[in-house]
């Protein structure tokens, strides 16, 4: 909730600036009006921004809160207590897609900003990141949440690269295999006592059938193994990142390649380590272990079609060149001829995803399965130096949660009680509030009582001063009303404020 509030900061001041350029948030409206708004400038915090720029900037950053992209991904792993059926909604339907929404459906904003490398940079670093995490979790919820991540990271940098279709169905399929995923884990989670972690599982292909096969589907699904829903979007995406032929292309391409990779290594460890190698559970676990019943995997069924025929039935009238599909809710770049240049790829540039993928099969063989080879030199392998530090560091997250502990949560938190506790709460209103209005009038009463000693002369010199005071104050105000002219209410005045005086120090 405070991770998102940061990221809703960022929404609400976007929101903020299109009322006050458009005068209104209808999205016809302001889609209408946005050509009349290139390079115009918006005062902002004292300084001068192009107007549309600023405006796409504050909604990204609204999408990096909502759509964990790095920097505000913190709160999605740690979101995993939850049920699993609250993990499918959140990951497919509702909280996570909301950012990616929010890009694809401003699109002609961000088209005509100059923040899209801005967004391509975090989208690609965010696919690589988080599947880098995702290699070494044992969580096997949180192992499916960081790959909501670095799916995420894909739909983000497609998006950047004006492709705002292919982001958008990316979105759609990835909503349908990963809450089969989440579903079928919570399948698994509820057949073995509400176990998680994936070190204590394996041996359940006989045990739990149904439950394999729809986690093997997701995973087949996410990894983007031909013919199934997330090979034609997850490709394209690639694709049309390689055909783009600059920088941000290349560096999103490039990272899309490492994250897949990484997503067919830990995808297949998921299933090793669940279902296919040696049992590692408790008995009394394994004894009661058991398949959903079919009122809880009926959902499963209808997921588990839309995430093997999905993309190959919709690919084309979604994404397809001219396609009607979107109308006029999303921007269509007619002078970007990407998506005709990555249909005439080379046949090798296609297939990388591909070949990166099987790649990342064997190495999961290799590494968790151990398949016809000796334990004993993975061990040795696992037990080199480089692998620990490389373990250790993506166990660490990249540092991330340290750097924002260090860096944002204490300082803030430092902040918190020595700025506004001490000095606002207990200082300041404690001061002028009613509290301090009363300790502070009795001090003073008691401090004003000590005059009172009962010596009279004293008190002779205490009148003596007060007379010399007010009499001076009277000689002065004199001087100054003989500048002017000096008429009755003046001398009214004047005589009013010697009686008061008087009175006083009487």
């Amino acid at each position: 909730m405070l991770i998102n509030r940061i990221g809703d900061l960022g929404l609400a001041i976007g929101i903020c600036a299109i009322f006050l350029t458009f005068k209104t948030l209808d999205y016809v409206v302001v889609f209408a009006m946005t050509p009349k708004a290139i390079n115009c400038n918006f005062n902002f915090l004292c300084f001068d921004f192009d107007r549309l720029t600023l405006i796409s900037f504050l909604l990204f950053w609204g999408a990096i809160g909502k759509s964990a992209q790095i920097g505000l991904h913190v709160w999605l792993p740690d979101a995993m207590e939850g049920p699993t059926p609250v993990s499918a909604l959140i990951h497919a339907a509702t909280l996570v897609t909301a950012g990616i929404f929010v890009l694809v459906r401003c699109s002609i904003i961000f088209e005509n900003s100059h923040v899209l490398l801005i967004i391509s940079f975090f989208g690609a670093l965010t696919a690589f990141f988080a599947s880098t995490v995702g290699l070494v979790q044992n969580d096997m919820k949180r192992v499916i949440a960081f790959s909501t991540c670095s799916q995420l990271g894909y739909m983000s940098f497609c998006a950047s690269l004006s492709h705002f279709s292919i982001a958008f169905f990316h979105l759609a399929n990835h909503a349908l295999f990963k809450a089969l995923l989440f579903l079928s884990a919570g399948c698994v989670i509820h057949g073995i006592c509400d176990e998680q972690d994936m070190r204590k599982m394996g041996g359940l292909l006989k045990t739990l059938p149904l439950a394999y096969t729809m986690i093997l589907i997701g995973s087949l699904a996410l990894v983007g193994f031909p013919f199934l829903t997330g090979f034609y979007s997850k490709d394209a995406i690639l694709e049309v990142a390689l055909s783009k032929h600059n920088f941000a292309g290349n560096l999103a391409h490039f990272l899309g390649v490492c994250a897949a990779f990484c997503t067919s290594f830990y995808s297949f460890r998921l299933i090793f380590l669940v279902f296919v190698n040696e049992t590692n559970s408790f008995k009394s676990y394994f004894k009661v272990a058991h398949d959903a019943p079919i009122l809880m995997c009926f959902p499963l069924f209808f997921l588990a079609a839309g995430a093997i025929g999905f993309g190959f039935l919709s690919r084309d009238f979604v994404i397809g060149l001219g396609s009607p599909f979107f109308g006029a809710s999303l921007f269509y770049n007619t002078k970007d001829f990407n998506l005709i240049d990555s249909e005439f790829l080379p046949a090798v540039m296609k297939n990388i995803p591909f070949f990166c993928t099987l790649l990342g099969f064997m190495l999961s063989v290799v590494l968790i399965n151990c398949f016809n080879i000796s334990k004993r030199k993975v061990f040795s392998l696992k037990m080199s130096s480089l692998y620990q530090k490389l373990y250790i560091f993506l166990t660490q997250k990249w540092h991330c949660d340290q750097i924002l502990n260090e860096l944002g949560a204490i300082r803030l938190m430092n902040f918190g009680y020595t700025a506004t506790f001490k000095l606002m709460d207990k200082g300041i209103i404690e001061i002028l509030g009613p509290s301090g209005f009363t300790f502070n009038v009795q001090g003073a009463s008691y401090q004003f009582s000590k005059l009172q000693n009962g010596f009279v002369a004293n008190y002779a010199l205490f009148f003596s001063v007060a007379l010399l005071f007010f009499l001076l104050c009277f000689c002065f105000s004199i001087f100054q009303l003989s500048l002017f002219t000096i008429n009755n209410s003046v001398v009214a005045l004047v005589f009013s404020y010697f009686l008061f005086s008087f009175f006083v120090i009487s």
